[in-house]
């Protein structure tokens, strides 16, 4: 069943390219950038427990509250949780989102260039070029332990599970 069928954004509904990731499933590899245009690549991760938090755009009013919330989650778990935010915000925005906001736990990326997370982790939003909102959590065995596809795009993720699903890694 693909929990991503039902996806809407601002009521209307959207088709999500990719394959859709699912608990169980081995993290896929990834690359996008990182803020200072150098590239990122989701392998210097491996073996690490990560949460990414999956947005639109930073610029908007509940990508900027998901974005600093798990800013502050990521100095409660400790340096053994890594936080990354991805969006496919130009590495321009990202970088000025995050120096106004005190972003400096979570690691923001974009993934404007390719889509390579979009399209691995089943997040790319056909047409808008914008990922849809979600979680995934990944433990240090490199596993998908968590993972929520947001249904309504301008809604909230379940900050709580999340932060249990966490919390069950450490």
């Amino acid at each position: 069943m693909d929990n991503r069928k039902d996806i809407t954004f601002g009521g209307n509904p959207v088709n999500i390219l990719g394959e859709e990731i699912k608990v169980g499933d081995k993290a896929p590899e990834f690359k996008a950038v990182n803020n200072d245009l150098s590239p990122f690549d989701s392998k210097e991760l491996d073996g690490k427990i990560r949460l990414y938090s999956v947005v639109p755009s930073i610029d908007t009013g509940v990508c900027s509250i998901q974005t600093s919330k798990f800013n502050e989650m990521a100095t409660e778990l400790g340096e053994n949780v890594h936080v990354v935010t991805i969006s496919n915000d130009l590495p321009f925005a990202q970088e000025r989102f995050g120096a106004a906001e005190n972003i400096d736990r979570a690691k923001l990326v974009s993934d404007y260039q390719e889509c390579d997370f979009g399209m691995k982790y089943g997040f790319l939003m056909e047409g808008l070029r914008l990922l849809t909102r979600g979680i995934v959590i990944v433990g240090e065995d490199d596993e998908v332990k968590y993972v929520e596809y947001v249904q309504e795009v301008t809604d909230h993720p379940d900050y709580d599970k999340a932060l249990e699903a966490v919390k069950e890694l450490l």
